[in-house]
């Protein structure tokens, strides 16, 4: 391969070959209305015959913004998050936008991710499944930098947020299973220190307070398989038994259902009523067929989108979007 053949085809090539300015190209490859519609599309086609390929990073350092979007995950073990990371990606992509995704590690804080995130200078950020502090959020705001908490909230300051309906869709839960005979009802959350977490066992709390019941007894299985088998062998070898669980996740109600099944010989829904939250893909395998809250996930990640590419100046706002049961075999119900 020649070094001609080596080299990157720049706006300054494609200039040179066209006859006309380097910033006349840039235009039109931007489709700047300045440019008449015949030279862009003339300069396009004689970008993509010399092979050109735009440098989105080159872009956003020389006009102090870019087309990307930046996306913060944590609990990719979880299968709701990936499945969520599909429908960001295809919708941004559809906007003409592009992702960019860091993964925070176990142990590592978001505020310790954000610096590298800004670096790239992304029109805005989503954060999934993770906590931003006070301290953050108003350096991002002193950075005009748009931030939307997504499946998260934040009481201490006010923050765009999309969520499910928590502490409803859990009520409906602990209805559903009261009616259905169940009326030792156990809890798995996920980590306490979060939103969903809390919500949902209020929810489930309230909604069994007004059967006159409680939570009998409760573990944390920290949104993962092994953690819901192993918070279940813990919660289904107590005595009296729970005869249900509710977890706040469908990963750890999957582990949940394994450990009752395997780990202790237990029939569901005959021993023990299992519920989760989240309905991912594997919910409706045979195998688990698992009664679940179905997170919206389409509806949330739309509005998501419209909330942080919205007009500066736009007051923050916490959307809450409804769950919906979703009935499946693995829960008493009457």
């Amino acid at each position: 391969m020649t070094e001609r053949q080596n080299k990157r085809v720049t706006s300054v090539d494609i200039a040179k070959a066209a006859g006309v300015s380097q910033s006349t190209v840039s235009r039109a490859l931007a489709n700047d209305q300045r440019i008449s519609e015949t030279t862009r599309r003339e300069i396009k086609k004689l970008a993509a015959r010399l092979g050109y390929t735009p440098n989105e990073m080159a872009r956003s350092l020389q006009t102090q913004k870019s087309t990307m979007i930046g996306v913060i995950m944590a609990d990719l073990q979880n299968p709701y998050y990936p499945a969520v990371l599909e429908k960001l990606t295809q919708k941004i992509h559809a906007m003409g936008r592009q992702l960019l995704l860091l993964s925070v590690p176990d142990g590592v804080s978001v505020d310790e991710m954000l610096p590298s995130m800004l670096s790239y200078q992304v029109e805005g950020i989503i954060i999934t499944s993770a906590v931003l502090s006070s301290r953050m959020h108003d350096h991002l705001r002193d950075l005009n930098t748009p931030v939307v908490l997504y499946n998260r909230s934040v009481e201490s300051f006010f923050i765009n947020s999309v969520c499910c309906e928590n502490v409803v869709a859990s009520r409906k839960v602990a209805d559903l299973l009261v009616r259905g005979g169940n009326s030792r009802v156990a809890f798995i959350g996920g980590h306490v220190d979060t939103s969903t977490h809390r919500e949902r066992r209020i929810g489930l709390q309230e909604g069994l307070r007004q059967h006159g019941l409680d939570i009998v007894s409760e573990d944390v299985g920290g949104n993962s398989y092994d953690g819901g088998y192993r918070a279940a062998l813990n919660l289904l070898s107590q005595t009296p038994r729970p005869d249900a669980i509710f977890c706040i996740a469908d990963v750890m109600a999957l582990g949940a259902l394994d450990a009752a099944r395997s780990g202790l010989g237990l029939s569901v829904p005959g021993d023990v009523s299992i519920v989760g939250f989240d309905d991912i893909p594997a919910a409706a395998w045979p195998a688990y067929d698992l009664t679940t809250v179905r997170q919206p996930s389409e509806s949330m990640v739309g509005k998501a989108l419209s909330l942080l590419l919205e007009p500066k100046g736009s007051p923050p706002a916490a959307v809450r979007v409804p769950g919906e049961l979703i009935i499946r075999g693995s829960a008493r119900l009457g």
